[in-house]
C-alpha cells in the first residue's frame, strides 16, 4: 500500500495541498521562463523603437546583451527566492488548514467511540457555518436521538416489569392462598384470577401491536372509505358502555365528507381507543362529542369530552409509551398507557397526524387527527 494511503486524514490533506503547491510553482516557473525573454525583447523595442543603428552598433549590441543577461539572472534569483518563500508559507498554511479540518473529525471519531460504549451524553462542538459544522450538528442530533431512545428503552423495561408485576402478584397471592387453605376456591376467586390473566394477555397483545407499529410493520388494507361510516361503527360499538355510565355520546359526521384512503378497521381501532379514553375521563352526566369535517386536502376528526381535562405539562407526553396523566386512576381503570402510542403510529402510517388539546384540569380535552383525502 502506498505510504500516502497509510497516513491519516491530516497527512493526506497535507500531501494534497503540497501537490497543489508543487504544481503551481512548476507552472509559474515554466510560464515565466518561456515567456519572459520574448516579453523583455518586445518591451525594449517599444521603449527604444525599431532603430537599425542600434543593431549595427557593436557597443550597443554588447550593452543590450549584458542587460539581458543581468535581467535574466535577477529574474531567476527573484523567482527562486519568492518561490521558496511562497512554498514555505503555503506549507505552513496547509498544515494549519489540515489541522483545522482534521480536529473536528477526530473529535467526532472519539465521541462516536464513547457513544458506542454507551456514553450517550457525548456531544461535539458545532461552531461555524461550514459543512463540518453542519456535520457536527447532525452528529449531535443523532447522539441526542440515541440518548432519547436509550432513555425510552430503560423506561420501557421498567414500565413493562411494573405492569407485569401487579397482575402476577395478584395471581400469585390468590393461588398461594388457595393452596394454603386461606382463600376459598370460590367462583369469585377464579373469576378474579381469570381477570388478571386477561389483563396480562391484553398487555402482551398491546406490546406486540406497539412493536409492529413502531417498526412500521403494520399491515394496512387501504380502500376509499366514507369516514362517517367508520364513526358510526365506533358509536354503535361503544353506545352500550356510554349508556351504562350515563355519558351522552354525540356524533356530528356528515355523510358528504370527502373519501379517505385508509384501512377502515385500523381507523376504527383509533376511534374506539379515543372514545374509550374519553368515556373513562368523563363522569356520569357528561358528554363526549365526535365531530368530523373537511379541511384542505384532509378530513379532520375530533373527539371532545367534558371530563377531567389535562394539565399543559402533560400534553407533549400523552403519546409516549406507558405515559399516564394520573397513574393511579389509569391503572385502576385498566389502561396500560399504550393505546395512544399505537393510535399515533396508526394515524401516521396513513399519512395523517394526531394531537391533543385541553384548557386544563376539569375543563375537558380534545383529541384530533387528520387523514389525507382520497384523490381519484
Amino acid at each position: 500500500m502506498p505510504f500516502w494511503r497509510r497516513g491519516g486524514l491530516r497527512t493526506r490533506l497535507f500531501l494534497a495541498h503540497l501537490l497543489v503547491i508543487i504544481a503551481g510553482m512548476a507552472t509559474l516557473l515554466l510560464v515565466t521562463f518561456s515567456t519572459a525573454p520574448t516579453l523583455h525583447d518586445r518591451l525594449m523595442v517599444e521603449l527604444l523603437g525599431p532603430d537599425q543603428t542600434i543593431a549595427d552598433d557593436p557597443t550597443m549590441t554588447a550593452m543590450e546583451q549584458a542587460t539581458n543577461a543581468v535581467f535574466q539572472t535577477a529574474m531567476h534569483q527573484a523567482l527562486l527566492l519568492s518561490g521558496g518563500a511562497a512554498t514555505l508559507v503555503a506549507v505552513a498554511v496547509s498544515l494549519l488548514v489540515s489541522a483545522r479540518i482534521v480536529t473536528p473529525v477526530r473529535q467526532m471519531l472519539a465521541a462516536s467511540r464513547r457513544i458506542a460504549e454507551g456514553h450517550y451524553v457525548e456531544r461535539v462542538p458545532a461552531a461555524g457555518h461550514d459543512e463540518l459544522a453542519a456535520l457536527a450538528g447532525a452528529f449531535n442530533i443523532m447522539a441526542a436521538e440515541l440518548e432519547a431512545v436509550e432513555r425510552r428503552r430503560v423506561a420501557l423495561i421498567g414500565d413493562v416489569a411494573h405492569e407485569l408485576r401487579t397482575p402476577l402478584a395478584t395471581i400469585e397471592g390468590y393461588t398461594e392462598g388457595v393452596l394454603d387453605g386461606v382463600v376459598a376456591p370460590s367462583e369469585e376467586t377464579w373469576a378474579l384470577i381469570h381477570d388478571e390473566v386477561g389483563r396480562l394477555k391484553r398487555l402482551v397483545a398491546d406490546l406486540q401491536e406497539l412493536s409492529r407499529a413502531e417498526a412500521k410493520q403494520l399491515m394496512l388494507h387501504l380502500a376509499a372509505v366514507a369516514l362517517a361510516e367508520v364513526v358510526e361503527r365506533a358509536r354503535a360499538r361503544l353506545a352500550p358502555q356510554f349508556a351504562e355510565k350515563g355519558v351522552a355520546l354525540v356524533v356530528a359526521a356528515p355523510a358528504g365528507l370527502p373519501l379517505v384512503m385508509v384501512d377502515a378497521d385500523r381507523i376504527l381501532q383509533v376511534l374506539v381507543n379515543l372514545l374509550g379514553n374519553a368515556l373513562r375521563a368523563t363522569p356520569a352526566g357528561g358528554q363526549v362529542r365526535v365531530q368530523a369535517y373537511a379541511a384542505p386536502d384532509a378530513v379532520v376528526v375530533e373527539v371532545t369530552d367534558t371530563g377531567m381535562g389535562i394539565a399543559p405539562e402533560h400534553l407533549p407526553h400523552l403519546f409516549e409509551r406507558f405515559y399516564r396523566v394520573d397513574k393511579a386512576r389509569s391503572r385502576a381503570l385498566g389502561g396500560h398507557g399504550i393505546g395512544l402510542t399505537i393510535s399515533k403510529a396508526l394515524i401516521e402510517a396513513h399519512g395523517g397526524r394526531i394531537w391533543a388539546t385541553s384548557d386544563g384540569p376539569g375543563r375537558g380535552a380534545t383529541f384530533a387527527f387528520t387523514l389525507p383525502q382520497h384523490k381519484p
